[in-house]
C-alpha cells in the first residue's frame, strides 16, 4: 500500500528533524553564556523571546529543506547548514552587542526581541534560499 511507504517516509523525516532540531537546542543552549531555560523559568520574557525566535528561525529553513530535498540525507546535509547559519546570527548578534549577555540575564525585553528578530530574520531568508 502507498500509504503505509508514505506514512513510513513522514516518521523517518519526522524523526530526523527532530533529531536536527533537538542537536539544534543544545548547541545554541551550550553557545549562549546565560541558561535560557533557567531564565525562562524565572518569567524571564528576554530570554524566552531570544530562544524562541532562535528556534523559529532554524524551524524554518529546516522546514523548507524537508519540503524540497530530494533525499534524506539531502535534507540532513541542509539543516546542518541551517543550524550553522542560526548559531553564526547569534555570533554576529553578540559582537554587534557586547551587553546583550547581561542584557537578556536582567530580563531587557529590547535585547530579546533584538536577537529574536535578528534569527526569525535570518531563519527566513535562508529558507527561502533553500528552494532549489
Amino acid at each position: 500500500m502507498a500509504i503505509l511507504q508514505n506514512l513510513s517516509n513522514f516518521l523517518l523525516y519526522f524523526a530526523v528533524a527532530l533529531a536536527l532540531f533537538g542537536l539544534f537546542a543544545i548547541i545554541y543552549l551550550r553557545l549562549t553564556p546565560y541558561a535560557e531555560l533557567k531564565l525562562i523559568r524565572q518569567g524571564n520574557l528576554a530570554a524566552a523571546v531570544a530562544l524562541l525566535g532562535a528556534m523559529l528561525g532554524f524551524a524554518l529553513p529546516l522546514a523548507s529543506c524537508i519540503a524540497n530535498s530530494v533525499s534524506l540525507q539531502d535534507m540532513v546535509i541542509w539543516g546542518v547548514i541551517a543550524l550553522l547559519v542560526q548559531a553564526l546570527v547569534y555570533l554576529a548578534a553578540a559582537r554587534l552587542l557586547p551587553e546583550l549577555k547581561h542584557s537578556i540575564a536582567n530580563g531587557q525585553l529590547a535585547h530579546g526581541v533584538f536577537l529574536g528578530g535578528l534569527a526569525l530574520v535570518v531563519g527566513l531568508l535562508n529558507a527561502a534560499c533553500m528552494v532549489y
